[in-house]
């Protein structure tokens, strides 16, 4: 009782309640700007690697548990940082808040890359640890690897715009929110597909023309 009793006389405190909001999206603002810089850090990094050829990395192994370890931290701190800011709105606002498609949009995305998130935590990243490229995983793996990873850059990126775009809210609905988001995962796919596929042709050649070379030294 005195607990509900506290939370009732801090909720009719206006003041109060607005200081603690604009804290609580001021630390759920820095989670999610670090995971999406660890995020672009590291599609950048495996991008470059493609482009020289995609030759295993000694330090791939503790650069993918150290990526591993800061998102998923900054994922917790998201997650609840989240229903703080939910839960404060909803005792403001009622049921009706819940019918905001711009909410349902932003959690529908972060629970996809939640799920995405076990998916790469549990196979993906062990697997690219223990090959030490991208290029050396089996092709079907290789496959599930561009696509989780694919998943989990967009729906980040997606996340954060959802985030700051207060004039998205109650102005459209959820499959109008959520009508770009397929369509970047599948984009997004193809061209590391295509990057794949040209790095390996690359190195293919590269071979070749290296085992020429040594035919005709002999």
């Amino acid at each position: 009782m005195e607990l509900s009793n506290f939370f009732q006389t801090f909720l009719q405190q206006e003041t109060a309640v607005e200081l603690t909001r604009m804290g609580i999206v001021y630390v759920h603002l820095i989670a999610c700007c670090v995971a999406v810089g660890l995020i672009l850090t590291s599609d950048v990094a495996l991008v470059r690697n493609l482009l020289r050829g995609g030759a295993p990395e000694p330090e791939q192994a503790r650069h993918l548990e150290q990526l591993k370890k800061s998102v998923s931290l900054a994922l917790i701190v998201l997650w609840v940082s989240g229903i703080g800011i939910v839960g404060l709105d909803y005792a403001g606002k009622g049921m009706e808040y819940f019918l905001n498609p711009k909410l349902q949009a932003k959690v529908t995305i972060v629970t996809l890359l939640t799920l995405n998130g076990f998916l790469l935590h549990s196979t993906i990243m062990p697997a690219l640890q223990k090959a030490g490229s991208l290029l050396q995983l089996t092709p079907n793996l290789r496959t599930l690897a561009l696509f989780a990873g694919s998943v989990s850059a967009v729906s980040w990126f997606y996340a954060a715009m959802l985030g700051i775009g207060r004039p998205l809210a109650w102005k459209y609905s959820l499959v109008e929110l959520m009508a770009a988001y397929p369509l970047l995962i599948i984009a997004g796919f193809l061209a590391m597909q295509l990057l794949c596929s040209w790095a390996e042709r690359r190195n293919q050649h590269e071979g070749d023309w290296h085992a020429d070379t040594f035919a005709v030294a002999r």
